[in-house]
């Protein structure tokens, strides 16, 4: 694991106080990266302590980029760490698992994880021992691996990664060198925008399709409708027209193909 990028906002995160801490997290400055122009739309990148690599992941959970709570829920966990532990690598490592997913994101997440059988291939009871006893086999990322604010708000895939140029260099640096790490792991990624970013990024670093399980509604409360149905707890006929029952069905059905190659 490279801790150049940690190390250098370390000193920061042991010295400030809550409120300054919280100041950083609403607008940052002293934790921010790189900022760029695009299209007359500023974005920030802000670092939040999301540099832990599990080694021995076998499932890499991706999602876009780290939300300002979570960035929040990191940080404080992080700073906790520290000052209890005073132990930089323990500490990333701890902030990165109890802010990964968190929320009723999780739940949704574990929900579909279990109903297309990653547990079973894992030879875990559900896919939320991830989160806990099972952490061992798990490496939570995001395709852009830091904080991107857009005009001070949550990036949510618009301007697309690949477009600009600062979020596609956070994809072939940091990304990048996740998957070379973890080639034997499978690969879920959270939404249409970072199935794509991995279906780019994949091949130019060898991992191949099978490995990558695209297709998942996206488990955050927004697609409940999607999810649902994904999960066959609302019917097709009760569907609003949001929900594209064809798309998701090919989905479910291509999802559970790869995990039958990836038992076998």
């Amino acid at each position: 694991m490279d801790t150049t990028i940690e190390a250098r906002f370390r000193p920061l995160l042991e010295t400030i106080s809550d409120t300054g801490l919280d100041r950083e997290i609403e607008a940052p400055a002293a934790l921010r990266m790189d900022t760029a122009d695009y299209r007359g739309k500023r974005i920030d990148v802000a670092w939040a302590p999301f540099d832990h690599v599990n080694p021995s992941a076998r499932i890499v959970i991706v999602g876009i980029t780290p939300g300002r709570q979570q960035m929040a829920n990191a940080l404080h966990e992080y700073r906790r760490h520290l000052h209890t532990e005073q132990d930089p690598p323990a500490a990333l490592a701890a902030a990165k698992v109890h802010a990964s997913f968190s929320g009723p994101m999780r739940a949704n997440l574990v929900a579909m994880l279990d109903d297309i059988g990653v547990a079973q291939l894992l030879g875990v009871a559900s896919t939320g021992a991830l989160w806990g006893s099972a952490a061992h086999l798990a490496h939570f990322t995001s395709a852009l691996r830091y904080p991107v604010l857009l005009d001070g708000r949550n990036y949510a895939g618009t301007p697309g990664m690949l477009s600009v140029p600062l979020l596609r260099a956070q994809l072939e640096t940091h990304l990048a060198a996740e998957m070379r790490a973890l080639p034997d792991a499978i690969y879920v990624p959270l939404g249409p925008k970072v199935g794509e970013a991995l279906a780019w990024l994949a091949p130019r670093v060898g991992i191949p399709d099978d490995r990558i399980l695209t297709g998942l509604p996206h488990p955050s409360g927004a697609s409940a409708e999607r999810v649902a149905y994904f999960l066959r707890r609302k019917p097709r006929a009760l569907l609003s027209a949001k929900t594209n029952a064809e798309r998701l069905d090919a989905a479910r059905a291509a999802l559970l193909g790869k995990i039958r190659i990836l038992g076998a």
